[in-house]
């Protein structure tokens, strides 16, 4: 679903190191690294956010493409309910996770900030995307949110390829297949 040969990305001039790697369907790849080292700018540079300054990233052709950005936009009124922010991109067929189901009839800003976090990443998860790429999917999420995030990432898995960016390790072992470390070894 997605392959990177030698790609080395930033944006007015190169962060990342050249990284080879390829995500296949079924595989749920962590993006491990320092900070500093472009896990964030490679995940933009695989929809185009961010500048390819050498090498290739090839994308299945025609492939649907979900993501999630670190920091969702949230803004500070918006009379929608979770429910009619899933029905808007799609997401309403799937049965959203128990700690999310019981706030969906919510105004989405009057949500915490990580039910919020939780409701874009089911809306990301709950689509019909081939390749999702997450970027810091468990900010704001406590223990229990993270817990309900490793089980849908999990879940949706044989359905599609991801690539997960995050700083917390623990979380990469309990829901990648594979790691790959940016600016060091592979996993």
């Amino acid at each position: 679903m997605l392959r990177l040969v030698e790609a080395v990305v930033g944006y007015r001039s190169p962060i990342t190191p050249p990284v080879t790697l390829d995500v296949a369907r079924g595989e749920v790849v962590g993006l491990a690294g320092p900070n500093g080292v472009g896990k964030s700018t490679l995940i933009r540079a695989v929809f185009g956010a961010a500048r390819l300054f050498s090498g290739r990233i090839e994308r299945a052709s025609g492939a649907r493409i979900g993501y999630l950005p670190q920091a969702p936009v949230r803004l500070a009124e918006a009379p929608l309910t979770g429910r009619e922010l899933l029905s808007s991109v799609g997401a309403q067929d799937f049965a959203p996770p128990a700690r999310l189901g019981e706030k969906l009839d919510r105004r989405i800003d009057r949500l915490s900030g990580g039910e919020y976090q939780l409701l874009m990443l089911w809306a990301t998860l709950a689509g019909d995307h081939e390749l999702v790429l997450l970027d810091e999917p468990t900010n704001h999420l406590d223990a229990g949110h993270i817990a309900t995030a490793v089980e849908e990432i999990a879940a949706a898995r044989a359905r599609r390829a991801t690539l997960v960016v995050s700083h917390e390790r623990e979380f990469l072992e309990a829901v990648c297949t594979r790691i790959v470390t940016l600016g060091g070894a592979h996993g």
